[in-house]
């Protein structure tokens, strides 16, 4: 029998390399997304696209009818300093709309949840890196704080109703599709850059690390996230995997890496220090290697390559 998937956000930069991932399997996919960050063309041609929010009744009512297997979660407010300039929308999203969500899974038999966290906003910086999901947990901002409470609605709807759920902490995710505006698409940024024979604007000094992982390399964990068990679970870490490459990458040598990739000569300019960024940052994938034999399998620069002929291409 088709396994059926609802994939929210399957219109923005992860979510439809999900979709994509979930249809090479013979899998049917209905992507919903209100489109106000995602893209219409984003949406796979094999998917069925219903267009409305995540708080909306619809949203709510699809789930509680259309007879879906798995909820596969990526819709979200995702903007750090929208979340610090407007806590209560980000809370209507994140929060209430994962919640409408769930009222609607719980009453339509999905028989798993997969939810996008982020081992980016939800861990402190006091651990050693890389983090393991039992890491400190101590957000720095209301998107940080919306995603970690989102995980302790998912561990309660498990025990309340008995949902079978999964949360996914992404490392900093890069790939084609990605949106080049904000911190979390410098990649995409760098290349637009590039492409315009513009100098790279580096923040600080260039010290501040993250881990980079390939969009599709984060795909494949979604497939991982809705075929293998979890079990029975004490905490909402053994109820989450973290999804990156374990290595911390700084932005100096990001910004180095891809100039010397795509064969660019260009300045690196300087900037202050934005304020409130985190010094460091990386995540443990070993958890997930060893219960669900996912390993990254794309490095950094041939990544970084593909995501440069992509934006060269087609943006």
């Amino acid at each position: 029998m088709t396994e059926r998937a609802l994939v929210t956000g399957g219109a923005g930069f992860i979510g439809s390399h999900v979709a994509d991932a979930y249809l090479a399997r013979g899998w049917s996919v209905t992507v919903l997304d209100d489109l106000s960050s995602g893209r219409r063309e984003n949406v796979p041609g094999e998917a069925d696209f219903v267009q409305c929010g995540v708080n909306d009744p619809e949203a709510r009512e699809l789930l509680r009818n259309g007879d879906f297997d798995v909820l596969n979660h990526h819709a979200a407010q995702l903007d750090v300093r929208v979340s610090v300039s407007d806590p209560l929308m980000d809370e209507r999203v994140n929060i209430a709309g994962l919640l409408n969500l769930l009222e609607g899974a719980r009453g339509g038999g999905v028989r798993r949840v997969i939810f996008a966290s982020s081992g980016g906003v939800v861990y402190g910086e006091g651990d050693a890196l890389p983090h393991p999901e039992e890491a400190l947990k101590l957000p720095v901002s209301p998107y940080g704080v919306s995603k970690l409470a989102s995980e302790y609605y998912l561990a309660m709807y498990a025990r309340l109703h008995g949902l079978d759920v999964v949360s996914l902490r992404y490392a900093n995710v890069y790939g084609p599709r990605q949106n080049p505006h904000g911190e979390a698409g410098v990649v995409a940024i760098f290349c637009n850059k590039i492409l315009k024979k513009d100098s790279l604007t580096v923040f600080g000094d260039g010290s501040q690390t993250r881990d980079y992982v390939y969009v599709e390399d984060v795909a494949r964990a979604n497939v991982a996230a809705a075929n293998h068990e979890v079990g029975a679970f004490a905490s909402i870490d053994d109820l989450a995997f973290n999804v990156g490459t374990g290595i911390e990458t700084s932005v100096n040598d990001l910004a180095r890496t891809l100039l010397t990739v795509v064969g660019a000569n260009l300045q690196i300019a300087r900037a202050p220090a934005r304020a409130g960024e985190l010094a460091r940052s990386a995540v443990n994938p070993a958890k997930l290697a060893r219960q669900w034999d996912w390993t990254p399998q794309v490095d950094l620069a041939e990544g970084l390559q593909r995501t440069y002929d992509w934006i060269a291409t087609y943006q």
